[in-house]
């Protein structure tokens, strides 16, 4: 399945009915009168956040949504029928823009939130509601009101507790397969990651879900790579992991870049909590990683690991620090004996 987190689409929801111009003409009714029926109301445009939904790839292929308009008016008083909703699906973490992208109309956090987008026009009145004691045989009526419309943005930011950055090729493919269920693709050269991916890790009867984002070079905030596009999907994260490959480019460098990168993005992520992992210790001595790590602190680095994505080793220390940062949870009892985590306060959302 093909990625895609933006995607410009066409709303209308659907205008209300005319009301009708109609009249009694019956057999033996000496005075008939007017009964006209007023008009249906228009479909309105509802966004729903589903379960399943993991891109927005549908939109590519359809970007015009409209919604159908409320029946007319019709004798002997009745009522045009109303339009069905068109309800539209979206992934939870989509948000909503105006066509400006100035304006967040809707923020999608929760499976199951709806919010109606644009309301159907209401039906028009038929004659037979303007009968009056002084107007007996009213021969107006009023059309429905219009439809509403607009070109909107849908930009997905996934829903992630724990976000994956780096250099391009420090290795976070191999992490993310390594502690999760993902199954990234990994190879020996630079942006092997072009999109974002999502793993579930299970650590300590824990889960969480891990985000690894295509690696950032140094002018990223200005276009160069991939650019930084893709960093709107770790901004809701409670804490990001910045990988180093103890081999590649100086780590005091690679922390250099990517944290200016992250300030020139915004959005508080340079605000929010860091741990750094230097990869790769399998591949250097111990005293080289102790050299790395003293002059990581001395450049501000505050809680430094060292682990192998490749042969996993490291990796449950730096898992256990990651629970530090996830909400509080209670241990409750299965009907099988074990023990499963639950959060305090419900379920949490999970991209399963």
């Amino acid at each position: 399945m093909h990625f895609l987190d933006q995607a410009k689409i066409y709303l209308k929801s659907g205008a209300g009915g005319p009301g009708a111009v109609s009249f009694r003409r019956e057999k033996y009714v000496e005075y008939g009168g007017p009964d006209g029926g007023n008009g249906g109301k228009g479909g309105d445009i509802v966004f729903v956040a589903v379960a399943g939904l993991n891109t927005l790839i549908d939109f590519r292929y359809t970007q015009h949504f409209k919604a159908q308009r409320g029946g007319h008016g019709m004798g002997k008083d009745r009522t045009g029928a109303s339009a069905p909703d068109l309800v539209i699906e979206v992934p939870v973490g989509t948000q909503i823009l105006s066509e400006d992208k100035e304006e967040v109309l809707a923020d999608f956090t929760e499976v199951g939130q709806r919010v109606v987008l644009l309301e159907g026009g209401m039906g028009g009145r038929g004659n037979a509601s303007y009968k009056t004691s002084t107007n007996r045989a009213p021969r107006q009526h009023q059309q429905g009101i219009p439809a509403q419309e607009a070109w909107v943005w849908l930009r997905l930011k996934l829903l992630a507790d724990v976000g994956l950055v780096g250099l391009p090729n420090a290795g976070k493919s191999t992490f993310i397969n390594q502690v999760s269920n993902a199954q990234a693709k990994v190879g020996h050269y630079a942006f092997t990651t072009l999109v974002p991916k999502l793993g579930v890790v299970r650590h300590r009867n824990r889960e969480f879900v891990l985000a690894d984002i295509p690696g950032l070079i140094e002018g990223a905030a200005d276009g160069a790579g991939i650019g930084d596009r893709f960093l709107g999907h770790i901004e809701r994260c409670r804490v990001l992991i910045h990988l180093i490959d103890i081999g590649g480019v100086d780590p005091v460098e690679a922390l250099r870049i990517v944290e200016d990168e992250l300030a020139a993005y915004g959005e508080g992520l340079e605000d929010k909590p860091r741990l750094i992992a230097l990869n790769k210790v399998d591949l250097a001595d111990a005293e080289l990683a102790e050299d790395y790590a003293k002059e990581l602190r001395a450049a501000g680095a505050d809680r430094i690991f060292f682990v192998s994505s490749a042969t996993g080793a490291g990796i449950d220390r730096l898992l256990d620090a990651v629970l530090d940062y996830l909400p509080d949870r209670t241990a409750t009892e299965t009907k099988g004996g074990e023990v499963e985590e639950e959060p305090a306060g419900g379920g949490e959302w999970s991209p399963i």
